[in-house]
């Protein structure tokens, strides 16, 4: 199958299987005489592996090492329970971060009276809680 297939059977569009490639991330597809690239079953499991590892949310890095013990069929299962492991201490992690980035914005949005004057905290705090600052010019 060429690219395009290759993404629907995949769900990894052509520009994300080209930049995977060209990383090494998975190993260069085959080529017709005419240079296009060809795709085999194997290929589109490899690839709805690492899409899959992807919306888990592994780095690139990981996702390597997750498919470099996936084809080590001598591979010790504690090797990859430890990847998963770091992964969800991560999503911990991002989740503690993004709940306090909404606690952050609830409150400015609660601080802020919404009307038609122009004080507004919201743009108080992004701006360093410099009131009465202007903006820097484009290109400044």
């Amino acid at each position: 199958m060429n690219i395009g297939e290759a993404a629907a059977a995949s769900g990894v569009s052509a520009k994300m299987i080209r930049y995977y490639e060209e990383t090494g991330l998975i190993p260069p597809a085959g080529r017709t005489a005419s240079g296009y690239r060809t795709y085999g079953p194997k290929e589109v499991q490899i690839l709805r592996f690492v899409r899959r590892a992807r919306n888990l949310g592994f780095p690139m890095e990981k996702v390597a090492d997750l498919l470099a013990l996936w084809r080590d069929r001598s591979r010790a299962s504690a090797d990859v329970k430890q990847l998963a492991e770091a992964q969800v201490e991560a999503l911990d992690a991002r989740i503690r971060e993004m709940q306090d980035m909404k606690a952050t914005l609830q409150h400015l949005v609660h601080s802020c009276a919404g009307d038609q004057r122009p004080d507004c905290p919201i743009l108080d705090d992004l701006g360093g809680g410099d009131r009465g600052s202007v903006p820097l010019a484009r290109g400044a």
